[in-house]
């Protein structure tokens, strides 16, 4: 089955880490992956733009369905291996919901937090404001304290409850990316040891973006955040 898989990724994209998160949750093994570079517009390359026609990754294809939406393609592995490796959506109601609940509210946190950090790349120079900078900045400070409250009001160690899963699989990748961009652990210890009990998870350390071993911290950029 795998060797019918093709993922095409860069390195320390969450939406790409999520997807082989699930993956190595899944135990699929021996699927066709190729790493491309950001830098260099690999991600609009031919081969990419014939399986995402949006130029963006993850591109995923299992056989002759494709996925390139990160959330998609880890819902729809977790449907289809039910049975392989860790099971990722919860029995009891309450933690399905919950699950569900904060999967999706992780739009708003990579958002907000993208708009921050790639501010300056996505606004042209002439239409830039230290007002927009601010206005954006306050924006994410109040998204992370929500999240740090989620996990103070939470039973159990990961964002559903007691078990890990596929809210942790999506989110987990948002939050690393924080704390890879100056986030105090400090002010954020709740998220803090979320992020250091999780980073040791066996899919997690084997798929650890290779750049970030390289390089821990990317900038300090939101350390006042």
């Amino acid at each position: 089955m795998a060797q019918n898989m093709t993922l095409l990724w860069g390195s320390g994209s969450p939406p790409c880490w999520r997807v082989m998160i699930a993956l190595e949750e899944k135990e699929i093994k021996g699927y066709k992956q190729k790493l491309l570079s950001f830098e260099k517009m690999e991600h609009k390359s031919k081969e990419v733009m014939e399986m995402n026609p949006r130029g963006q990754l993850p591109a995923f294809k299992w056989g002759d369905k494709v996925l390139n939406e990160s959330y998609a393609a880890c819902l729809f592995l977790e449907s289809q291996f039910k049975s392989n490796g860790t099971k990722l959506t919860p029995d009891c109601p309450n933690e399905l919901a919950l699950m569900y609940q904060r999967m999706f509210e992780g739009f708003a946190l990579t958002q907000k937090s993208g708009i921050v950090i790639y501010y300056n790349y996505l606004v042209p120079e002439g239409e830039r404001h230290d007002s927009a900078v601010k206005r954006n900045r306050e924006a994410l400070s109040a998204e992370v304290k929500l999240w740090e409250g989620y996990l103070e009001k939470v039973k159990g160690d990961y964002l559903a409850g007691s078990s890990f899963t596929m809210a942790d699989v999506c989110i987990f990748p948002s939050i690393s990316y924080l704390f890879h961009f100056g986030l105090s652990m400090e002010r954020y210890p709740k998220l803090a040891a979320y992020y250091n009990r999780l980073k040791s998870r066996p899919s997690i350390k084997a798929t650890w973006p290779q750049s970030w071993l390289e390089n821990p911290q990317s900038s300090d950029l939101l350390k006042d955040i």
